[in-house]
């Protein structure tokens, strides 16, 4: 697919994207500290059952669960030397999981580094992790690339700028804001829209950090200025820690979808769910697009 490609389809209507992964692997018994990426090739039952149901509740789009599968979020565990490794497998499970029922997106996002020579990364650096990561995932046969949950405009940039040296990919850009749209590292999603568009990204938006009640005015924001596609992938709402630590997500798939609804309105075309969400919320949100 590429760029022409990617706005034919999207052309035609809303463009479903899939819901959670790592808040459903953890469901499964994935533990905390542990490497997502590889639990998920240990699991590969687990992610494919998971991403088949995610297609049969109505997903055109399935991102691979590659998300922090870079050589610098690797290193965290001792693996900087298997991102290609890592990205092939995965992107291959996933592909065996839609069974040409979907497309595959390759997945990969923040290294959790600002952009910063002294003490955090520096842009080449991050540029050669995404180079590396997009260029096995481009190999492995993704359909498009999405980097998502990006703390800063800096970062989608750099990531945008990896990807178009490597593939001629479609590229979906979202980034993780607070309520004002700003972002945890710096920019704005207006700030995202005005810069990634001008570069040729396909689709930009938000994704993760609050449910789809918090998300309408950023996203009109984005679409009085946007010539592609937004994107709105939220939580199932703001999650609650438990006594043991745990993040609980409260929102219902069935008021999910009605929120989502709102975001349509406000411009959202491409969209998902993030963090706590599963295929009955997608399921939810293809019936109420479809009334």
């Amino acid at each position: 697919m590429n760029n022409r490609e990617f706005a034919q389809l999207t052309g035609q209507g809303f463009l479903i994207l899939d819901g959670a992964t790592g808040s459903n692997l953890t469901k499964a018994g994935m533990p905390k500290g542990v490497s997502t990426e590889c639990w998920a090739l240990d699991h590969a039952d687990v992610l494919m059952r998971l991403q088949k149901d995610y297609v049969e509740a109505g997903s055109q789009v399935v991102y691979a669960p590659t998300f922090s599968a870079n050589r610098i979020s690797l290193g965290s565990f001792g693996m900087a030397d298997r991102v290609e490794e890592l990205n092939t497998r995965l992107v291959e499970i996933s592909k065996k999981a839609v069974g040409g029922n979907a497309y595959i997106a390759g997945d990969f996002t923040t290294t959790g580094k600002r952009i910063d020579p002294d003490g955090g990364i520096t842009y080449e650096e991050l540029l050669d992790a995404y180079k590396e990561q997009i260029t096995a995932l481009a190999n492995a046969g993704v359909d498009l690339l999405v980097a998502e949950t990006m703390l800063s405009v800096e970062e989608m940039i750099v990531a945008l700028d990896a990807a178009q040296a490597v593939c001629d990919l479609p590229v979906m850009c979202s980034m993780t804001v607070e309520s004002d749209g700003s972002g945890f590292f710096g920019g704005n999603a207006i700030e995202a829209m005005e810069s990634l568009q001008e570069m040729g990204a396909a689709a930009v938006g938000i994704n993760c950090s609050m449910g789809p009640d918090q998300m309408e005015a950023v996203v009109a924001s984005m679409k009085r200025i946007a010539r592609i596609p937004v994107i709105a992938k939220p939580n199932a709402g703001m999650p609650v820690i438990n006594e043991k630590g745990e993040a609980v997500y409260n929102m219902s798939a069935s008021e999910f979808a009605r929120q989502m609804v709102r975001l349509v309105e406000a411009g959202a075309t491409v969209v998902g769910g993030c963090c706590g969400t599963d295929p009955e919320y997608i399921r939810r949100l293809v019936s109420m697009l479809n009334k």
